[in-house]
């Protein structure tokens, strides 16, 4: 055990400060005469991780690509370590000091400790020092009691395993990740993200983490960046993005369903009141008065509640009469839509709606705080 801290120990101590690892400048990647990804500016900071995330098509896995120099770039620049990387560089020196992670597992058709050292091997390196790491990996990530098995006889979560543990014992100054669990099932799926979330937090090793699933990019990511349409839509910490996001599209994606036309008609010391659906409410802003907005708010935020007996007056502020229109059971949640002379989505737990027979039709209460909500100008 003194044996392997130290070995992480002194990986970790190469870690720290905010020194730019990775930066990209006016990065332009084509197909053709199609332009399929630009990117004005983008960083990795030595240290963190940032998550990379985006729909379906976006760029994500080709900006991956892109700095792992496994795609050609048409213009730009690209820094390592303070370093310009020139396309017609070669990249082999340069690629020793990445590992990256796919989507499917491509081991070798070898044992598993055989794939685990396949990297350092290539690398001219061996004896003891080699055997040492390899075993502390296997550990790690669970498949030492597998070492000698033939890697083709692997569940697809065992697989992944390996390709993880390959990639660490590297010790890569940055490590890429391509939507490494997405192909799992629920349940492998969640096992080897725990797993992988404490060897990432515990390692300190720089990451690029490309994913589509909003729940891993808040866990792991330092940083956010939001890819959109071949380009960089947002960067910023996860609260920021999720709860802040610059535009409509970026809101839609990370899940702020509630995007509400209203408009500012006036400014309380930092508090807009807003009116929305025939309501006033106050958020948290200095737009100017008179500014239509579109108001963002994520249904956990909203909450609800049965309607008084003697009724409450529609222009008590942050707190919207409405009626259900409909209820969608989410596993232990519901997900309940309203009329609050606007379209409004919550999300309750499913012992809630019980207890306080949700149904479509019942005349509830709406309310958010004035801080959950962001206004997006309209």
């Amino acid at each position: 055990m003194a044996v392997e801290g130290a070995l992480y120990d002194s990986w970790r101590g190469q870690a720290g400060g905010e020194r730019l690892l990775v930066e990209v400048r006016d990065l332009v990647i084509r197909r053709g005469a199609a332009t399929v990804l630009a990117i004005p500016y983008l960083d990795v900071r030595h240290g963190e991780v940032l998550a990379v995330i985006g729909p379906n098509g976006a760029g994500k896995s080709t900006l991956l690509h892109a700095l792992a120099l496994l795609h050609p770039w048409a213009s730009g620049e690209l820094r390592f370590g303070g370093r310009a990387i020139s396309p017609s560089d070669d990249p082999v020196k340069l690629r020793r000091r990445m590992a990256v992670v796919f989507q499917e597992p491509l081991l070798l058709n070898t044992s598993v400790k055989d794939n685990v050292a396949s990297g350092l091997r290539l690398r001219g390196k061996g004896g003891a020092g080699v055997e040492e790491k390899v075993r502390y990996w296997m550990k790690r990530f669970g498949v030492d009691e597998l070492a000698h098995r033939p890697a083709h006889q692997l569940s697809g979560g065992e697989a992944q395993r390996v390709s993880l543990a390959r990639a660490f014992v590297l010790e890569p100054e940055l490590l890429m990740l391509d939507e490494p669990f997405s192909a799992l099932d629920a349940p492998t799926r969640a096992a080897l993200f725990e797993d992988f979330e404490r060897v990432l937090r515990e390692s300190g090793v720089t990451t690029l983490f490309v994913t589509h699933d909003r729940t891993e990019a808040m866990r792991l990511g330092d940083r956010v960046a939001v890819i959109m349409d071949g380009g960089v839509a947002q960067v910023g910490a996860p609260e920021e993005v999720f709860s802040c996001p610059a535009d409509e599209r970026v809101a839609a994606f990370v899940g702020v369903e509630n995007l509400i036309p209203a408009r500012i008609v006036d400014q309380q010391g930092g508090l807009a009141l807003v009116l929305l659906g025939g309501a006033v409410v106050q958020v948290v802003s200095d737009l100017p008065v008179g500014q239509r907005v579109l108001v963002c708010l994520r249904p956990e935020d909203v909450g609800i509640s049965p309607v008084p007996a003697g009724g409450v007056a529609s222009s008590v502020r942050n707190r919207l009469p409405g009626r259900i229109t409909r209820l969608t059971p989410l596993g232990s949640q519901v997900r309940v839509t309203m009329d609050c002379g606007a379209p409004l989505v919550a999300l309750v737990t499913r012992r809630s709606a019980e207890e306080l027979s949700f149904c479509e039709g019942l005349e509830v209460l709406a309310s958010f705080k004035a801080s959950s909500a962001h206004l997006l100008p309209g």
